[in-house]
């Protein structure tokens, strides 16, 4: 608030700084006498006043520009297909061996919890994964695979995820060959894995990925992995981002977890879920925190949240931006307009009709904003190339060709409807009383 106050209070100064001075420059004589012309600087004092004014546009013009990029980099964004059907789920997550349990302690925990929620009126689906899901988390380690040679240039690892049973299911990911993780494979039963098919595609493996072994590890290791299931792609850690190759693991094959991250699927709104958790966790262990609790839609929105308050930056700015260009534009006109009162009422005495002097000043905004939309366009090409790497799927030039249009359009009906009020005026001025104004 002081910040503002202070900007605000030095902008005033600042700004009254410029007409002060000019004020204090006019000729005593000439400003006594009552057919005195305008003073030597007028001319120039003109120019500047529509040089900010055309500035002014110029900049709500980029600004236009750039908030319809982001919107649309939003909306693409808004669009991409997650592989995952989020709707009615509900996520938490659960870290038990920061609260002291043992790794044996903790894998007991966890399945109370997922008996616990499934007998939940409603409850369709209960599964959990040690990496949460659009949480910006990106765990990968190096595997090999059997069959595919690690050229020098080849990348040699994978994201990867410990799952319960029922994930896919849960969660919608479509199963395309094989089978998903049961209660079977467990810490002691022989070592699984499920791919998706980018995992696939990075290590030419095609649809026969089915059967064939992995090492999670360098070179050397054991190919002691059975790949048991190809999935889909879908969401991993960032909703811009696409699907990774990605190898899903058996949780319950997993000696330490520290963490997992639930997802619980309802047929009802997931509001009572919401309320319910915290309760049904309190009774298995009042001493364990419950975190990150939201349904998984609101999940996704956070993790697009930088480009969700950009976008909603650059259309609040643009926004100011015009309306200010706006305010300014009826300012410097109406103040023109009353320069030039004499002017008109010799125009009008001599025969110019009320059309010609609205066309004038008309005439005159046209050619300002065609100057401002050249500039700005200028501007918003550049600015757009610079700002390519915040947007999804938008290219900071090609869009603008049609950006520019509805921008063009809105600032010259900003433009015309700044400048509508003071034509206006300038045509309804009695040439009698024109002629005697000072």
């Amino acid at each position: 608030m002081f910040f503002t106050a202070a900007v605000s209070f030095g902008t005033g100064v600042l700004f009254g700084v410029g007409p002060a001075l000019y004020a204090s420059r006019a000729e005593l004589i000439s400003a006594l006498k009552d057919d005195a012309a305008q003073p030597a600087g007028a001319r120039s004092a003109a120019r500047f006043r529509n040089g900010l004014v055309m500035a002014q546009f110029a900049l709500a013009m980029t600004l236009l520009v750039m908030a319809g990029l982001f919107i649309q980099s939003l909306r693409n964004i808004g669009r991409v297909d997650l592989g995952i059907r989020t709707d009615n789920v509900v996520t938490f997550r659960l870290s038990p061996e920061t609260s002291g349990y043992e790794p044996g302690q903790s894998r007991i925990l966890f399945a109370r919890v997922e008996e616990t929620l499934a007998a939940q009126p409603g409850v369709t689906g209960v599964t959990a994964s040690s990496v949460a899901l659009f949480a910006g988390q990106d765990w990968l380690n190096d595997v090999l695979v059997e069959g595919f040679e690690l050229e020098p240039d080849t990348t040699p690892n994978s994201r990867f995820n410990a799952i319960a049973p029922g994930y896919f299911e849960t969660l919608g990911i479509p199963l395309l060959a094989g089978r998903t993780f049961t209660e079977v494979d467990a810490l002691d039963a022989p070592k699984v894995a499920v791919v998706n098919e980018a995992f696939a595609r990075q290590f030419d493996l095609g649809r026969d990925a089915v059967g064939k072994r992995m090492a999670r590890g360098g070179r050397g290791a054991p190919l002691d992995v059975e790949i048991v299931g190809l999935v889909a792609d879908s969401g991993y850690a960032n909703v811009r981002s696409p699907a990774p190759a990605l190898h899903y693991i058996p949780s319950r094959q997993q000696a330490a977890l520290g963490g997992l991250t639930f997802y619980v699927r309802s047929t009802s709104p997931p509001e009572g879920l919401l309320r319910a958790i915290p309760a049904l966790m309190a009774d298995l262990d009042p001493n364990l925190p419950v975190t990150d609790l939201r349904t998984l839609p609101r999940q996704v929105r956070n993790n697009v949240s930088r480009d969700r308050l950009i976008s909603m930056l650059a259309a609040a700015f643009a926004v100011v931006a015009t309306l200010l260009a706006a305010v300014g534009l009826y300012g410097t006109l109406a103040y023109t307009v009353s320069q030039r009162t004499r002017e008109f009422g010799l125009r009008m005495a001599l025969g110019a009709n009320a059309a010609r002097l609205r066309s004038m000043v008309l005439g005159q905004v046209g050619r300002m904003t065609l100057a401002s939309v050249a500039v700005g366009l200028v501007a918003a090409l550049g600015v757009g190339r610079v700002a390519r790497s915040l947007l999804y799927e938008v290219d900071g030039a090609q869009p603008v060709v049609v950006a520019v249009a509805a921008v063009v359009l809105s600032v010259v009906v900003v433009g015309l409807a700044a400048a509508f009020v003071p034509a206006h005026r300038a045509s309804r001025i009695d040439p009698m009383t024109a002629l005697r104004h000072r």
